[in-house]
């Protein structure tokens, strides 16, 4: 998949260039609202810096949270203009809206290679419903549409879709980097292809399960997602993260991947607790025939994690998506911090991709994202790329 990027457009002609660029820059934010992983502004800082270096004037819009098209003050992007200024080495402006008279007259002052950023995009309903109105009202003050926002990119919304539509579109760096190397993924991964698969649901996981049946090599499924297949297959997983679904549609997945040579690899054996989950919590390591009725799976067990690491360190791709445990609370991170240093130590041995989402956070909070082939600004957007849909935000675009 060859989409037009902004290396297409004539680079001598970016000078006072007005460029519109969605990014994703909703990034998770503490109760003093700081920004705790600054990992998606940073993504985008090849697209933004190019386009400033060429004298185009950047406007960037983004979505933070989920304020449902109502004003909700803690989810202004305040902090992330500030972190974005402290990046670039120069101060950004903050528009207070992100369409109409203020937006117009702020690009109307702006001078060749500065930055300016909107107001939250979903503080207007119409953002989601892509309603054409609103995308014009985006577009009203630009010359180009650039796409840089792979995290949105399954989203059918006025930002990724409607505009593009308007506007001459093209792909950032981000974007293109993201469209490359999962494409590569699904048509070109060099083998043993392994598949790691964690996190609570399996809802938003069972397509890309069934796609990746017929191109990896191994899928390993771990965290609140293996509850749902061990129960499929009969077993008591007592209180342990079990989500509602059609259990039929998950046995019969099972059962083509036994039919397959087995390729879905389940734990054999869990850390549970009982009652709560936390730091407090006593825990012990049970077999997976033996979990009892008031049992809560928190962590991949010993033999499990043994059992992945021996089919990892046999693969040559490695996507991984979603903690294997409750890694929020230290004594049951064990499984994912295990899984992210053998991750590492693959480095220059085997093309390790991760897949956004936790399984950032994960990597970011054992301070091994350095030593990751590519990391992925979409969590979603990943997964339904991978599960073989078409997103929205990607085939708007113009092909080279």
């Amino acid at each position: 998949m060859q989409k037009r990027n902004i290396k297409d457009f004539n680079e001598n002609q970016l000078a006072d260039k007005r460029v519109l660029v969605r990014v994703d820059f909703n990034v998770p934010l503490n109760e003093k609202l700081e920004i705790t992983d600054d990992t998606r502004i940073k993504a985008t800082l090849p697209t933004i810096k190019y386009l400033m270096s060429h004298k185009a004037k950047v406007i960037l819009m983004s979505h933070l949270g989920r304020p449902k098209g109502e004003v909700i003050e803690k989810l202004r992007l305040d902090p992330v203009t500030r972190r974005l200024s402290e990046l670039l080495k120069q101060d950004v402006k903050k528009v207070n809206d992100c369409i109409g008279e203020e937006v117009e007259k702020a690009v109307l002052n702006m001078q060749k290679g500065e930055v300016i950023l909107l107001e939250n995009l979903r503080f207007y309903s119409e953002e989601e419903k892509n309603k054409p109105e609103f995308a014009k009202s985006l577009a009203k003050s630009a010359d180009i549409f650039v796409n840089d926002a792979f995290g949105a990119a399954h989203r059918a919304h006025a930002s990724t879709v409607g505009v593009a539509k308007i506007l001459p579109s093209y792909a950032g760096f981000l974007m293109g980097k993201e469209i490359e190397v999962l494409s590569n993924l699904l048509e070109n991964p060099e083998r043993p292809f392994v598949v790691v698969l964690g996190g609570a649901k399996i809802s938003g996981k069972i397509e890309i399960v069934q796609n990746l049946l017929s191109i990896a090599d191994k899928i390993l499924i771990a965290g609140g997602m293996s509850y749902t297949c061990l129960a499929a297959l009969g077993y008591e997983v007592g209180n342990s993260l079990l989500e509602e679904y059609d259990l039929e549609i998950v046995k019969k997945m099972l059962k083509r991947a036994e039919e397959q040579g087995n390729k879905i690899l389940l734990p054999i054996d869990l850390v549970i607790t009982r009652k709560e989950v936390s730091e407090n919590a006593e825990s012990k390591l049970v077999r997976i025939d033996s979990i009892p009725k008031d049992g809560i799976g928190v962590d991949l067990g010993e033999k499990s994690l043994v059992m992945f690491e021996e089919e990892i360190k046999k693969a040559r791709t490695i996507f991984w998506n979603g903690p294997v445990g409750v890694f929020e609370i230290e004594k049951y991170a064990k499984g994912t911090n295990k899984i992210a240093k053998i991750l590492a130590d693959l480095q220059g041995k085997a093309v390790t991709i991760i897949g956004g989402g936790d399984s950032i956070a994960a990597i970011d909070k054992a301070g091994l994202a350095e030593r990751m082939t590519h990391i992925s600004t979409g969590g979603g957007a990943s997964l339904e790329f991978l599960g073989g849909k078409k997103l929205p935000g990607i085939e708007v675009l113009p092909e080279k």
